[in-house]
């Protein structure tokens, strides 16, 4: 390899083409680069001149590239991901002064039950730090990771690109929210014929517990679905409904003693909640103290550890 060639290159020029790779579309580039259409436009043909090839050719509103955009992003992409690590080495990470910015996706049950406790010690530990958070879930986390816009994901997980890396926090155990107390908890037949409410991101009806009882011969009658967590609370008080969710989440909601958690009346699969990010942050000193405190407050330990 001729490494005088490298003297040519612009890591900003390397940047721009990575991002406009991810995005397909100037306007979205420039937005996610803090820069404006122009200064993209201007990248663009200086990629065009300096590989002698289009790169990209408009397609709608789309951008797609040509075959060697292509053969140059498998090469370039894994290139600038080692390039960031050894940049990350140079630096020290101080939470005590820093303002830096992490950006962080949580599904929803997660920033309602874990979160709370999280960002109470990290007052302490960081007060200058920001912290902006997604929503994520299985299907969204590849995307926005590789895309940047989170650097760590919290969630269930399934299918994860070739340079992720994934830490088990903790198992999930099925709980049921109420807001009428009892002594003892519901039976199997009376976890059927209450009315539930499903807390479902896309619109669905049916969920995990019906796939559960399906397999025993059971039905359920969801009654209400809504999108998020939070709405809980307000939706379950005075009525006869239940939900089904995680522990921790239930936990946190039972806290205001207004509502009550109870184990599920039927054996259940084991679910995980795991923490994903992509290797080209593994070395990062302020990316592995956000790891590690993520790990401290949200693995399977009481809600009230330090």
């Amino acid at each position: 390899m001729n490494r005088n060639e490298l003297r040519k290159a612009d890591i900003n020029l390397m940047v721009v083409f990575e991002t406009l790779m991810l995005e397909r579309n100037v306007t979205r580039a420039a937005e996610k680069l803090f820069l404006g259409q122009p200064t993209i436009s201007s990248a663009l043909n200086r990629l065009r001149a300096m590989f002698n090839d289009p790169l990209f050719i408009r397609v709608g509103h789309r951008m797609e590239p040509t075959a060697r955009a292509e053969e140059l992003f498998r090469h370039l992409s894994p290139a600038l991901d080692s390039l960031s690590v050894a940049l990350s080495l140079t630096h020290q990470f101080d939470p005590a002064v820093s303002n830096m910015t992490f950006r962080i996706g949580l599904s929803d049950d997660v920033e309602f039950g874990l979160l709370p406790p999280l960002l109470r010690a990290l007052r302490q530990e960081a007060p200058k730090v920001v912290f902006v958070v997604q929503h994520v879930d299985y299907w969204r986390i590849p995307d926005l990771l590789a895309a940047g816009d989170i650097t760590v994901g919290i969630s269930q997980t399934r299918g994860l690109p070739a340079n992720a890396k994934r830490k088990l926090l903790r198992h999930i155990q099925p709980s049921i929210l109420r807001a009428d107390a009892s002594d003892s908890p519901l039976t199997l037949d009376e976890y059927c014929s209450r009315p539930h409410v499903l807390v479902s991101h896309t619109a669905n009806i049916s969920g995990y517990a019906d796939e559960w009882l399906a397999e025993i011969g059971r039905t359920r009658h969801v009654v209400l679905s809504v999108p998020q967590y939070s709405a809980l609370p307000a939706l379950l008080a005075g009525t006869d409904l239940i939900a089904s969710l995680p522990d921790y989440t239930a936990e946190a909601m039972a806290a205001s003693g207004r509502l009550f958690k109870e184990p599920f009346p039927f054996k259940t699969p084991m679910l995980d909640l795991s923490m994903v990010w992509l290797s080209h942050v593994d070395s990062d000193p302020a990316e592995r103290w956000l790891r590690s405190r993520l790990e401290a407050f949200m693995s399977e330990r009481p809600l009230t550890a330090p």
